[in-house]
């Protein structure tokens, strides 16, 4: 889509879907994924692929039913997003599972600032309305998006359910030293933490393979004594959602700082692969996560030691 039409979809989304009944809308998101499953473009391949790694013992009609099931996950995302801002905070937290839940409390007592980290899984905007509604405020970094007017639409969007949003790129200061900044002073942040391709990114075993992923959430909980919880999201049903908070990943007491955030990175990516693994539909990763699937000429340089 260009800028322009992406912009003015987005907007009929929270302007027209948000105004539906809940099935209407639903039912429709869902004819919407089924035609984009039944066409097999470029996403739904890569979705496909990556699912194949997550459960290699499929056959390929069990994996085509799967994909299809990713992309009504997916699309149910979207719906939801489209609809959350009518929707109240009572209503969310009714509809609600959590797992786990006394450990985000234990951290947010204890004062030295928390990290949320998350996989694209489920619907991460629900559980950040989630996370401020039981009264808890957080900070989280969005890549800014073309054109600019849809940047802002989200930004003001994620900001109407209680999030601070920091710019990837473009801020006053670097994100990294701002979200530094809030752990210090004891906040809570909120990061997806399963992809990362750049030369930055923390070599992990995931799944059999190696994967790619961002070093941020370790390096922050690392430099700052903040705790680092990973958080897995899936549906629950309709309407329903199920959260689940994780065992705290505590700093190695041995080894550099590298290899310390090295092996945090991969406490977290071990979380990930056995909750995805549980609910493989609802990750919705329609890109590339593995370093064998990236074009070797196109891979990123890794920084010296």
């Amino acid at each position: 889509m260009n800028d322009s039409f992406a912009d003015a979809a987005y907007a009929a989304g929270w302007s027209v879907v948000r105004g539906m009944p809940e099935w209407m809308a639903r039912a429709q998101f869902d004819a919407v994924a089924d035609g984009i499953w039944f066409r097999g473009g470029k996403g739904v391949r890569r979705l496909q692929s990556n699912l194949a790694r997550v459960v290699p013992d499929a056959s390929p009609y069990e994996l085509r039913l799967l994909t299809r099931d990713g992309l009504r996950s997916y699309m149910r995302y979207w719906c939801e997003v489209f609809q959350l801002p009518r929707m109240t905070t009572d209503q969310i937290l009714r509809r609600v599972e959590v797992t786990g839940d006394p450990l985000l409390r234990a951290a947010v007592a204890a004062g030295n600032g928390m990290i949320l980290s998350l996989p694209h899984m489920g619907n991460w905007d629900m559980a950040g309305a989630w996370l401020t509604g039981t009264g808890v405020p957080f900070t989280t970094v969005m890549e800014r998006l073309k054109p600019e007017s849809l940047f802002t639409r989200f930004v003001e969007f994620r900001e109407s359910i209680g999030m601070e949003v920091l710019p990837l790129t473009g801020g006053e200061k670097p994100p990294y030293a701002v979200l530094a900044e809030r752990l210090r002073a004891g906040g809570a942040l909120c990061l997806l933490g399963d992809r990362d391709l750049t030369s930055t990114g923390i070599d992990v075993d995931f799944f059999g393979a190696t994967a790619r992923m961002p070093a941020g959430p370790a390096a922050l909980a690392h430099d700052t004594g903040a705790a680092l919880l990973p958080v897995t999201l899936a549906n629950a049903g309709r309407w329903r959602w199920d959260f689940r908070i994780h065992d705290q990943v505590h700093v190695p007491e041995a080894g550099t700082r590298g290899e310390k955030i090295s092996e945090m990175t991969q406490q977290v990516a071990c979380v990930f692969e056995r909750e995805i693994a549980r609910r493989p539909q609802d990750w919705h990763m329609l890109q590339r996560v593995w370093v064998s699937d990236l074009d070797p000429r196109r891979q990123p340089s890794r920084p010296a030691a």
